[in-house]
């Protein structure tokens, strides 16, 4: 009977001791905390939070009265559910977003707001829906980087109270109904025919100056012949049997001129001597 005793007494000193062993193990699992580089600890003490958060490394805690909550410091990427919007000039469009913000403040990021993340992207969606309404859809596909600054400025001052710091926002695409994408396709091909004509007037214009230029300079005598033996030695480059080549009058107006000049400085007297010295060469 002794033994048995014992024995129990020995059983029950072991599992007393076992219970004593989880128990130190359970509170030493509850008073130290390691912490990444990235993660800071945000203590609260009887309810109460300390004044800084802690971090990174080896933490130790009064166990049962400090409770500690971890937050991560690194830049959290997030997109942002389409959104229908409606433009300012009556066109309705889905749009798209991602969001990049991190925590500059662990303890605002618990204390301020229940869920940061959560919080981020609420206020990201109401405010592309609110800032795109109020923008063409011009503005919507071609000024896409003063938006995003826009979108970025308005976010972080409704984050800014949380010690979130958004750096940067993205629209990432623009879906509009096909009715409009047919529109658009057909006034991007007028805008096109518009400046291939506006192109080629201006071609025809600074020819036509060219030309006008050239003609100036043809007004000599000298150069109009120049340049049309220019002409007959392209023109007999080609293989044809007749070649018709119109001959301006000004080539041969320095001929004519000098002509002119001749007979005007022949004498009256002269040329009667001379139409009597024929005569009389006939009567012989």
């Amino acid at each position: 009977m002794g033994l048995v005793l014992i024995q129990l007494a020995g059983i029950a000193g072991l599992i007393v001791l076992a219970v004593v062993v989880l128990f130190a193990v359970f509170i030493l699992a509850s008073a130290i905390r390691i912490l990444k580089e990235y993660e800071r600890g945000v203590i609260f003490r009887l309810g109460r939070v300390r004044e800084e958060a802690k971090g990174p490394g080896l933490i130790l805690l009064i166990p049962v009265v400090d409770r500690m909550v971890r937050v991560s410091l690194r830049t959290v990427s997030m997109p942002v559910p389409p959104q229908e919007v409606i433009t300012r000039d009556n066109v309705p469009a889905k749009v798209d977003a991602v969001i990049y913000f991190r925590v500059l403040d662990p303890n605002k990021s618990v204390l301020a707001v229940e869920n940061y993340s959560f919080a981020t992207s609420q206020i990201s969606q109401t405010t592309l829906r609110s800032v795109l309404g109020q923008k063409d859809l011009d503005d919507l596909l071609s000024n896409r980087e003063a938006i995003n600054q826009e979108l970025q400025a308005i976010i972080d001052e409704h984050t800014e109270p949380w010690g979130i710091k958004v750096s940067v926002v993205e629209v990432k695409d623009v879906e509009i109904p096909k009715t409009m994408q047919r529109a658009m396709a057909r006034q991007a091909e007028s805008e096109r025919e518009r400046r291939a004509k506006v192109i080629n007037a201006e071609g025809e214009y600074q020819a036509s100056e060219r030309l006008k230029q050239a003609a100036e300079r043809l007004e000599s005598p000298t150069a109009l012949q120049l340049r049309l033996f220019q002409t007959l030695a392209e023109i007999s480059s080609e293989q044809s049997s007749t070649i018709i080549v119109p001959v301006p009058l000004e080539l041969f107006r320095p001929f004519m001129e000098r002509g002119d000049g001749y007979r005007r400085s022949v004498k009256p007297s002269q040329a009667q001597r001379g139409v009597q010295a024929a005569e009389e060469l006939s009567k012989t």
